[in-house]
Protein backbone atom coordinates (compact mmCIF):
# COMPACT_ATOMS: atom_id res chain seq x y z
CA UNK A 1 0.00 0.00 0.00
CA UNK A 2 1.21 3.73 -0.99
CA UNK A 3 0.23 7.06 -0.42
CA UNK A 4 1.05 10.16 -2.47
CA UNK A 5 0.68 13.24 -0.32
CA UNK A 6 0.83 16.61 -2.11
CA UNK A 7 0.23 19.77 -0.46
CA UNK A 8 -2.63 22.02 -2.18
CA UNK A 9 -0.47 23.98 -4.73
CA UNK A 10 -0.73 20.85 -6.09
CA UNK A 11 -3.90 20.12 -8.27
CA UNK A 12 -5.65 16.99 -8.47
CA UNK A 13 -7.89 15.94 -11.20
CA UNK A 14 -11.41 14.89 -10.63
CA UNK A 15 -9.58 11.43 -11.17
CA UNK A 16 -6.99 11.58 -8.97
CA UNK A 17 -9.43 13.38 -6.10
CA UNK A 18 -11.58 9.67 -6.45
CA UNK A 19 -8.11 7.72 -6.00
CA UNK A 20 -7.52 6.54 -2.43
CA UNK A 21 -3.55 6.82 -3.03
CA UNK A 22 -3.58 10.41 -3.24
CA UNK A 23 -4.27 13.07 -0.51
CA UNK A 24 -4.44 16.51 -0.20
CA UNK A 25 -2.40 18.97 2.89
CA UNK A 26 -3.59 22.37 2.67
CA UNK A 27 -1.83 25.20 3.34
CA UNK A 28 -3.28 28.59 3.97
CA UNK A 29 -3.88 32.04 2.66
CA UNK A 30 -4.39 35.43 3.92
CA UNK A 31 -5.99 38.80 2.87
CA UNK A 32 -5.95 41.41 4.99
CA UNK A 33 -6.38 39.58 7.82
CA UNK A 34 -8.98 37.17 6.60
CA UNK A 35 -7.67 33.27 6.55
CA UNK A 36 -8.57 30.92 4.03
CA UNK A 37 -8.01 27.31 3.99
CA UNK A 38 -6.88 25.95 0.23
CA UNK A 39 -9.30 22.36 0.78
CA UNK A 40 -12.20 21.40 -0.48
CA UNK A 41 -14.24 24.41 0.31
CA UNK A 42 -11.93 27.49 -0.97
CA UNK A 43 -14.27 29.57 -3.48
CA UNK A 44 -12.02 30.69 -6.18
CA UNK A 45 -14.43 33.93 -7.55
CA UNK A 46 -14.78 34.87 -4.21
CA UNK A 47 -10.54 34.88 -3.40
CA UNK A 48 -9.96 36.41 -6.66
CA UNK A 49 -12.50 39.50 -5.97
CA UNK A 50 -10.83 39.78 -2.43
CA UNK A 51 -7.26 40.33 -3.58
CA UNK A 52 -8.48 42.60 -6.31
CA UNK A 53 -9.75 44.74 -3.32
CA UNK A 54 -6.62 43.98 -1.51
CA UNK A 55 -4.06 47.08 -0.87
CA UNK A 56 -1.61 44.73 0.46
CA UNK A 57 -2.07 41.62 -1.44
CA UNK A 58 -2.63 37.98 -0.12
CA UNK A 59 -0.01 36.16 1.72
CA UNK A 60 0.41 32.26 2.07
CA UNK A 61 1.48 29.58 4.97
CA UNK A 62 3.10 26.60 4.09
CA UNK A 63 1.09 23.54 6.36
CA UNK A 64 2.93 22.37 9.84
CA UNK A 65 5.13 19.58 10.06
CA UNK A 66 2.27 18.13 12.52
CA UNK A 67 0.08 18.02 8.90
CA UNK A 68 2.64 15.54 7.50
CA UNK A 69 2.75 13.56 10.52
CA UNK A 70 -0.99 12.98 10.93
CA UNK A 71 -0.68 11.16 6.92
CA UNK A 72 2.36 9.31 7.68
CA UNK A 73 0.25 7.55 10.86
CA UNK A 74 -2.31 6.50 7.70
CA UNK A 75 -2.42 2.56 6.83
CA UNK A 76 0.46 2.68 4.07
CA UNK A 77 4.53 1.22 3.75
CA UNK A 78 5.10 3.89 1.03
CA UNK A 79 4.45 7.43 1.55
CA UNK A 80 5.66 9.65 -1.15
CA UNK A 81 4.86 13.48 -0.28
CA UNK A 82 5.17 16.20 -3.43
CA UNK A 83 5.50 19.80 -2.16
CA UNK A 84 6.17 23.46 -4.00
CA UNK A 85 9.47 24.49 -4.79
CA UNK A 86 11.59 25.38 -1.96
CA UNK A 87 12.52 28.01 -3.05
CA UNK A 88 9.18 29.91 -3.15
CA UNK A 89 7.54 28.24 0.75
CA UNK A 90 8.81 26.46 3.37
CA UNK A 91 6.29 23.57 2.52
CA UNK A 92 8.76 21.26 1.96
CA UNK A 93 11.10 21.98 5.14
CA UNK A 94 8.20 21.22 6.80
CA UNK A 95 7.70 17.64 5.30
CA UNK A 96 11.06 16.64 5.66
CA UNK A 97 10.94 17.92 9.23
CA UNK A 98 7.85 15.91 10.17
CA UNK A 99 9.57 12.88 8.43
CA UNK A 100 12.27 13.00 10.51
CA UNK A 101 10.52 13.25 13.42
CA UNK A 102 8.19 10.28 12.58
CA UNK A 103 11.71 8.60 11.82
CA UNK A 104 12.79 9.31 15.41
CA UNK A 105 9.94 7.92 16.73
CA UNK A 106 8.99 4.94 15.00
CA UNK A 107 12.56 4.35 13.06
CA UNK A 108 12.19 2.70 9.63
CA UNK A 109 8.61 0.82 9.84
CA UNK A 110 7.61 3.13 7.01
CA UNK A 111 9.39 4.14 3.75
CA UNK A 112 9.14 7.74 3.51
CA UNK A 113 10.67 10.28 1.10
CA UNK A 114 9.75 13.91 0.03
CA UNK A 115 10.22 15.42 -3.29
CA UNK A 116 10.74 19.11 -3.88
CA UNK A 117 8.81 19.30 -7.40
CA UNK A 118 11.28 22.37 -8.01
CA UNK A 119 7.74 24.02 -9.75
CA UNK A 120 4.73 24.25 -8.31
CA UNK A 121 0.79 23.69 -9.28
CA UNK A 122 0.22 21.06 -11.95
CA UNK A 123 3.57 20.41 -11.92
CA UNK A 124 3.19 18.88 -8.31
CA UNK A 125 0.09 17.16 -10.37
CA UNK A 126 2.32 15.42 -12.73
CA UNK A 127 5.44 14.32 -10.15
CA UNK A 128 2.45 12.48 -8.39
CA UNK A 129 0.97 10.79 -11.60
CA UNK A 130 4.47 9.65 -12.23
CA UNK A 131 4.64 8.43 -8.74
CA UNK A 132 1.67 6.10 -9.17
CA UNK A 133 2.74 5.24 -12.31
CA UNK A 134 5.59 3.92 -11.45
CA UNK A 135 4.24 2.05 -8.43
CA UNK A 136 1.55 0.60 -10.57
CA UNK A 137 4.41 -0.94 -12.23
CA UNK A 138 5.60 -2.92 -9.33
CA UNK A 139 8.86 -0.72 -8.59
CA UNK A 140 10.77 -0.98 -5.38
CA UNK A 141 10.42 1.82 -3.26
CA UNK A 142 14.16 2.87 -3.96
CA UNK A 143 12.98 2.86 -7.77
CA UNK A 144 10.42 4.61 -7.69
CA UNK A 145 12.21 7.36 -5.85
CA UNK A 146 15.36 7.14 -8.80
CA UNK A 147 12.64 7.55 -11.50
CA UNK A 148 10.83 9.96 -10.44
CA UNK A 149 13.82 12.47 -9.12
CA UNK A 150 14.91 11.73 -12.98
CA UNK A 151 11.48 12.43 -13.99
CA UNK A 152 11.72 15.88 -11.84
CA UNK A 153 15.08 16.89 -13.76
CA UNK A 154 14.14 17.13 -17.13
CA UNK A 155 10.27 18.75 -16.31
CA UNK A 156 9.80 22.46 -17.43
CA UNK A 157 7.09 25.08 -15.70
CA UNK A 158 6.19 27.50 -17.70
CA UNK A 159 3.50 30.39 -17.19
CA UNK A 160 1.86 33.63 -18.09
CA UNK A 161 0.04 35.75 -15.97
CA UNK A 162 -2.78 38.93 -16.75
CA UNK A 163 -1.55 40.44 -13.92
CA UNK A 164 1.71 40.81 -11.94
CA UNK A 165 0.87 42.21 -9.17
CA UNK A 166 0.85 39.40 -6.51
CA UNK A 167 4.22 38.70 -7.71
CA UNK A 168 5.34 42.06 -7.17
CA UNK A 169 3.61 42.56 -3.70
CA UNK A 170 5.27 39.29 -2.75
CA UNK A 171 8.80 40.71 -3.58
CA UNK A 172 9.16 38.12 -6.44
CA UNK A 173 8.98 40.94 -9.20
CA UNK A 174 10.50 44.71 -9.11
CA UNK A 175 8.33 47.05 -9.20
CA UNK A 176 10.18 48.90 -11.92
CA UNK A 177 9.13 45.75 -14.37
CA UNK A 178 5.69 45.10 -13.02
CA UNK A 179 5.18 48.94 -14.04
CA UNK A 180 6.29 48.60 -17.45
CA UNK A 181 4.77 45.56 -18.02
CA UNK A 182 1.05 46.86 -16.61
CA UNK A 183 1.14 50.10 -18.48
CA UNK A 184 2.60 48.69 -21.88
CA UNK A 185 0.27 45.28 -21.78
CA UNK A 186 3.71 43.61 -21.85
CA UNK A 187 3.36 39.96 -20.63
CA UNK A 188 6.40 38.05 -19.94
CA UNK A 189 7.11 34.59 -20.42
CA UNK A 190 8.06 33.22 -17.20
CA UNK A 191 9.69 29.59 -15.88
CA UNK A 192 11.18 27.89 -13.39
CA UNK A 193 14.96 27.41 -13.10
CA UNK A 194 16.85 24.39 -12.25
CA UNK A 195 16.73 25.32 -8.73
CA UNK A 196 12.91 26.30 -8.86
CA UNK A 197 12.67 29.53 -9.02
CA UNK A 198 11.16 31.93 -10.80
CA UNK A 199 12.89 33.62 -14.16
CA UNK A 200 11.86 35.28 -17.31
CA UNK A 201 12.40 33.79 -20.38
CA UNK A 202 10.38 36.17 -22.95
CA UNK A 203 8.22 38.27 -23.26
CA UNK A 204 5.45 39.66 -25.81
CA UNK A 205 3.17 42.58 -25.90
CA UNK A 206 -0.75 41.05 -25.62
CA UNK A 207 -2.24 37.73 -24.07
CA UNK A 208 -2.13 35.93 -27.26
CA UNK A 209 1.81 36.80 -28.82
CA UNK A 210 2.97 36.09 -24.56
CA UNK A 211 0.75 32.02 -24.89
CA UNK A 212 1.93 31.92 -28.85
CA UNK A 213 5.76 32.45 -27.69
CA UNK A 214 5.24 30.29 -24.31
CA UNK A 215 4.04 27.14 -26.44
CA UNK A 216 7.05 27.73 -29.30
CA UNK A 217 9.31 27.97 -26.36
CA UNK A 218 7.95 24.97 -24.70
CA UNK A 219 7.90 22.90 -27.87
CA UNK A 220 11.72 24.03 -28.56
CA UNK A 221 12.97 22.25 -25.08
CA UNK A 222 10.79 19.38 -24.78
CA UNK A 223 12.31 16.39 -26.08
CA UNK A 224 10.23 12.59 -27.13
CA UNK A 225 7.04 14.70 -27.05
CA UNK A 226 5.30 11.46 -27.58
CA UNK A 227 5.86 10.47 -24.27
CA UNK A 228 5.49 13.47 -22.30
CA UNK A 229 2.05 14.51 -20.66
CA UNK A 230 1.09 18.37 -20.69
CA UNK A 231 -0.45 19.84 -17.81
CA UNK A 232 -2.16 23.40 -17.97
CA UNK A 233 -3.62 24.89 -15.21
CA UNK A 234 -5.57 28.18 -15.20
CA UNK A 235 -6.81 30.72 -13.33
CA UNK A 236 -10.75 30.82 -13.69
CA UNK A 237 -10.28 31.30 -17.57
CA UNK A 238 -11.12 27.81 -19.18
CA UNK A 239 -11.60 29.45 -22.73
CA UNK A 240 -8.55 30.25 -22.55
CA UNK A 241 -6.74 27.32 -21.62
CA UNK A 242 -8.81 25.23 -24.05
CA UNK A 243 -7.39 27.63 -26.86
CA UNK A 244 -3.65 27.15 -25.58
CA UNK A 245 -4.25 23.15 -25.61
CA UNK A 246 -5.54 23.73 -29.32
CA UNK A 247 -3.00 25.11 -29.91
CA UNK A 248 -0.29 22.54 -28.75
CA UNK A 249 -2.18 19.88 -30.19
CA UNK A 250 -1.71 21.57 -33.88
CA UNK A 251 1.62 21.73 -33.63
CA UNK A 252 2.70 18.21 -31.78
CA UNK A 253 1.69 15.30 -30.51
CA UNK A 254 2.06 14.55 -26.73
CA UNK A 255 0.86 11.15 -24.72
CA UNK A 256 -1.82 12.98 -23.26
CA UNK A 257 -2.84 17.34 -22.32
CA UNK A 258 -4.47 17.77 -18.91
CA UNK A 259 -6.61 20.75 -18.01
CA UNK A 260 -7.18 21.78 -14.79
CA UNK A 261 -8.43 25.14 -12.47
CA UNK A 262 -6.37 26.69 -9.97
CA UNK A 263 -6.87 25.96 -6.39
CA UNK A 264 -5.59 28.40 -3.82
CA UNK A 265 -1.99 28.73 -3.93
CA UNK A 266 -1.98 28.44 -7.55
CA UNK A 267 -5.02 30.96 -8.09
CA UNK A 268 -2.99 33.74 -5.46
CA UNK A 269 0.08 34.21 -7.80
CA UNK A 270 -1.76 33.39 -11.09
CA UNK A 271 -4.72 35.76 -10.81
CA UNK A 272 -7.61 35.96 -12.21
CA UNK A 273 -6.72 35.09 -16.33
CA UNK A 274 -3.50 33.40 -15.47
CA UNK A 275 -2.18 30.18 -17.46
CA UNK A 276 0.43 27.57 -16.01
CA UNK A 277 1.65 25.25 -18.29
CA UNK A 278 4.30 22.41 -17.34
CA UNK A 279 6.00 19.53 -19.15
Amino acid sequence: MYKIIIDSCGELTDELKKDDHFKSVPLELEVDGVRIVDDESFDQLSFLKMVEQSENGPKSSCPSPEKYLECFREDAQNFYVVTLSNQLSGSYNSAVLAKNLYEEEYGDAKNIYVFNSKSASVGETLIGMKIKECEEAGLKFEEVVEQVEAYIEEMNTYFVLESLETLRKNGRLSNVKAFIANTLNIKPVMGSTKEGSICQLDQARGMKKALDKMITTMLSKTKDLEQKIVAIAHCNCPARALEVKEHIEKQAHFKDIIMVNTAGVSSMYANDGGIIMVV
